[in-house]
C-alpha cells in the first residue's frame, strides 16, 4: 500500500499544548495573594480528581502545574508603612480631573474590576515611591497624576 494512503495517527495531526506562561519578573504576592494561590492549587486538585475524561484531567494538571510554579516561586511581601505607594498599597489618586482607588497587588491577584492592579501594570510602575501630594508622568504627560493619599491595603 502506499505511504500517502496510510492513516497515522490523530495525535500526529494535534496542535501541540504549550505551558501556561509565567508572568515576566518577580512573583510578588500579599497575604492574600498567597491565600489564593493555594486556594486555586486545591481547587485544581479537586478537578483532576473529579475530571471525567483523561483530557479534562490532563486539562487540569497543565493549570495544576502553573499554581503550583506560582506557589513555588511566591515572595511573600511585608505590609507597606503607608507613607509612600509601594506593592502592597492602597492608592486614592487624581488622573484627568478622575479620582480613583486601586489597590497594588500581585499579576495572580490583579483584578481590575475589583480596582485591584498587577504591580507590573504601567499605571503601578508610573506612581511607585509617590507619596501624597506627589505627582507622576503618566501616558506621555507630565504631572498626569496627582496622589491624594496611601495607605496600606486592609
Amino acid at each position: 500500500m502506499s505511504v500517502a494512503f496510510r492513516r497515522e495517527s490523530d495525535e500526529e495531526h494535534k496542535e501541540p499544548k504549550f505551558e501556561i506562561p509565567l508572568p515576566v519578573g518577580p512573583n510578588l504576592v500579599t497575604e492574600r495573594g498567597l491565600a489564593h494561590l493555594h486556594e486555586k492549587a486545591a481547587e485544581l486538585e479537586a478537578r483532576v480528581s473529579a475530571a471525567p475524561d483523561e483530557a479534562a484531567a490532563e486539562a487540569a494538571r497543565r493549570e495544576l502545574r502553573y499554581w503550583r510554579t506560582r506557589i513555588a516561586t511566591a515572595q511573600l511581601m511585608p505590609p507597606p508603612d503607608g507613607e509612600e505607594v509601594a506593592f502592597g498599597s492602597r492608592v486614592r489618586f487624581r488622573l484627568n480631573g478622575a479620582e480613583r482607588t486601586i489597590d497594588i497587588v500581585g499579576d495572580d491577584e490583579a483584578d481590575p474590576a475589583q480596582h485591584r492592579i498587577a504591580f507590573s501594570a504601567p499605571i503601578a510602575r508610573a506612581i511607585m515611591g509617590a507619596e501624597p501630594g506627589d505627582f507622576a508622568d503618566f501616558g506621555g504627560k507630565a504631572d498626569a497624576i496627582e496622589i491624594l493619599a496611601v495607605s496600606p491595603i486592609p
